[in-house]
């Protein structure tokens, strides 16, 4: 159920960046991220009301600060990414920001077996297939490094999720989202500017936000029911759907080798769900 739950958050968080990415391309990444995390934080105060959350102890408000800090900051630096870059490069890129996780993981104990180190090993390769023979061709190098950024980030947000679930995922999300609009409100009304978002985008960012948030929350339970190691691998592979959306939709052109990428992180995937559920 944990590695369910972590591949459905990946599932989320690659749709939502899809949309996200799209969104940026026509108005400001800083609009995109203020109305989606707004309507991210409309979501988990349902949740929360409709789980009986808020009496949660409060322990994981210092994990929300993390959380939301390096959330709102890996948001703006993907999203700037994708407005400037192709989708199918920078999407993979910030996968590698799971090398954070991963490594506080072990840090703190989280022995894998050999079957999942293995997995571990082998989704790692495949993220690296998918992202590594676009680096030298990327063209704008800004990109690159925002999607670096937006990794190592993303990751720390990980770390957050596994902390803060410890008291409660819900109430991690939902403060989370409450710190971040309430900054991004302020950063608003100090620019009197909306960033030219209209009613016709409000859709795709609401779906944005939705994902976004219900994707932190699976991935924050996933990792009290398993290792923070595998549950970050199993949570890093939003880049390749958000990469097969941008080829299925929006047509952008991969290479045999990203293709081949895909298909060995998918290896790793049932590797690992295959060790999680024995």
């Amino acid at each position: 159920m944990e590695s369910l739950l972590a591949l459905t958050s990946s599932a989320m968080w690659g749709t939502a960046d899809f949309l996200g990415g799209v969104a940026s391309k026509r108005r400001p990444p800083l609009a995109v991220v203020g109305f989606s995390q707004t309507f991210g934080l409309l979501v988990m105060l349902v949740v929360a009301t409709a789980t009986m959350s808020w009496g949660a102890d409060l322990s994981y408000i210092p994990w929300a600060f993390m959380g939301s800090a390096c959330g709102i900051l890996g948001l703006l630096a993907f999203y700037s990414a994708l407005a400037n870059g192709v989708m199918g490069i920078v999407a993979p890129i910030t996968a590698c920001g799971v090398v954070v996780p991963v490594a506080v993981g072990i840090a703190r104990g989280d022995i894998p077996s050999p079957l999942q180190a293995g997995g571990i090993v082998i989704a790692i390769v495949g993220i690296v297939l998918a992202t590594g023979p676009e680096l030298r061709g990327a063209g704008d190098s800004r990109s690159v490094l925002f999607a670096a950024i937006a990794g190592v980030l993303f990751g720390l947000v990980f770390v957050a999720l596994a902390g803060g679930g410890e008291s409660s995922s819900i109430m991690t999300v939902t403060a989370m989202r409450i710190i971040s609009v309430t900054g991004l409100v302020i950063v608003g009304l100090i620019a009197r500017s909306t960033g030219g978002i209209t009613r016709m985008d409000l859709p795709a960012i609401a779906v944005v936000g939705a994902f976004d948030a219900l994707a932190n929350v699976a991935l924050g339970v996933a990792a009290q029911g398993n290792n923070l190691t595998i549950t970050a691998v199993l949570g890093s592979l939003y880049p390749i759907v958000t990469a097969l959306l941008a080829w299925a939709i929006l047509k952008e052109r991969m290479r045999r080798i990203q293709y081949l990428g895909v298909v060995v992180a998918m290896a790793g995937v049932v590797a690992l769900t295959a060790a999680s559920s024995g």
